[in-house]
């Protein structure tokens, strides 16, 4: 068995690597060719270009990479025709995948694609196109596959990886010793992993912090940086402000997360990641002006929650500071109180409850879908 894996970035990269060696165990000599990282290839992907042509986002940024984009979707396009593998697995990256997954499902292969885009947050109609890319959708939410199943589209709910990984009761001394803490309060700031979100979003981040530390002087703060990239970037930024006690870390993001009394952060899959460490958070985002512009004026997105602990639970779990609310004052007025707060006993089980409902052993059950379909 033949199986073509197409993923972009780190993220992509680990998740393609739990499938792929969930199904070498139930196929021990199966093959896997396409596009992925480190760890897709450390399992055997013969990977036929640089995965980190994928790192872009945003219609500004994607418009200016649109020409490499292209080019690379030409090139997997003709090697996937050549090669003519089982079945074609797209992982993540919406907007590359699922044109190139179609283009493989109108030449005879069969396709799917592993991580639904957020049509549970914008432009859900896309649902229905999707099934036009793919025979199967593997969901990471227990929300989605009901969104899918309103445009006729096989969906399938297979758990978060992040929820496997991350212990149900986190353990915060140890995370603490581990990246050597004084004993004093700690907020963990994470501004993205991408340069463009850091200088979007850590001079405000760093103002609210500046905030926060005049009334709160014993108050330390941990910046975990995603790659030496970001760690520069971030200390560039870093040098502009007048904020003591600041400590960038070299990745460590999670173990900053569970030692942290609080969490600052960008939305996104870092709001999830705080959740299943058992923080209490502020999550706080912007977009560029032109791409907020855009949206607004097409009335893509109709939700009224953002953060995926408030989506997940239908609740106001966690403060979300959206664009123009995404101010210093508000930051350090939304974080404050979780930093002072005694007892987060209420919560942390919420958020265990949700934990629960997320873990479901993803590359298994990501592995199992896929064969079942196979077998079809």
């Amino acid at each position: 068995m033949k199986i073509a894996l197409i993923a972009g970035e780190e993220s992509g990269d680990l998740l393609a690597a739990e499938l792929m060696a969930a199904l070498q165990v139930r196929r021990p000599n199966i093959r896997f060719v396409g596009m992925g990282g480190p760890k897709m290839q450390a399992l055997g992907l013969d990977s036929w270009f640089d995965y980190k042509t994928l790192s872009v986002m945003g219609f500004i940024e994607v418009l200016r990479h649109l020409p490499a984009l292209l080019k690379l979707r030409k090139g997997l396009l003709k090697r996937l025709l050549e090669e003519k593998p089982d079945l074609v697995i797209g992982v993540d990256a919406p907007d590359f995948n699922l044109g190139l997954e179609k283009a493989c499902k109108r030449a005879g292969l069969r396709t799917v694609h592993f991580v639904s885009p957020s049509v549970w947050a914008w432009r859900e109609k896309r649902a229905a196109r999707i099934a036009e890319s793919c025979e199967q959708v593997l969901c990471l939410f227990p929300m989605e596959p009901a969104i899918y199943a309103k445009y006729g589209v096989d969906a399938r709910f297979v758990g978060h990886p992040l929820a496997d990984r991350i212990a149900l009761v986190p353990d915060r001394e140890a995370a603490r010793t581990a990246l050597a803490l004084p004993a004093c309060r700690h907020l963990a700031i994470l501004p993205g992993s991408r340069v463009s979100e850091i200088d979007r979003l850590l001079p405000v981040f760093l103002q609210g912090a500046a905030l926060l530390k005049a009334s709160m002087p014993d108050l330390h703060f941990l910046i975990p940086a995603a790659n030496g990239l970001c760690r520069d970037r971030i200390a560039l930024h870093l040098q502009s402000h007048t904020l003591s006690d600041a400590r960038i870390l070299d990745a460590h993001a999670q173990a900053a997360m569970i030692a942290a009394d609080a969490v600052l952060l960008a939305s996104g899959t870092a709001a999830l990641e705080a959740m299943l460490c058992k923080r209490p958070m502020v999550v706080a985002y912007r977009i560029s002006a032109v791409t907020y512009a855009i949206v607004k004026m097409l009335g893509l997105i109709k939700i009224e929650r953002f953060s995926l602990p408030n989506v997940l639970s239908g609740e106001d779990l966690v403060p979300e500071l959206i664009q123009e609310a995404c101010t210093p004052e508000a930051i350090a007025g939304a974080i404050k109180p979780l930093l002072e707060a005694d007892d987060n006993t209420a919560l942390t089980a919420r958020f265990e409850d949700l934990h629960r409902e997320l873990r479901r052993s993803s590359g298994d059950a990501a592995a199992a879908a896929v064969l079942e379909l196979l077998a079809q």
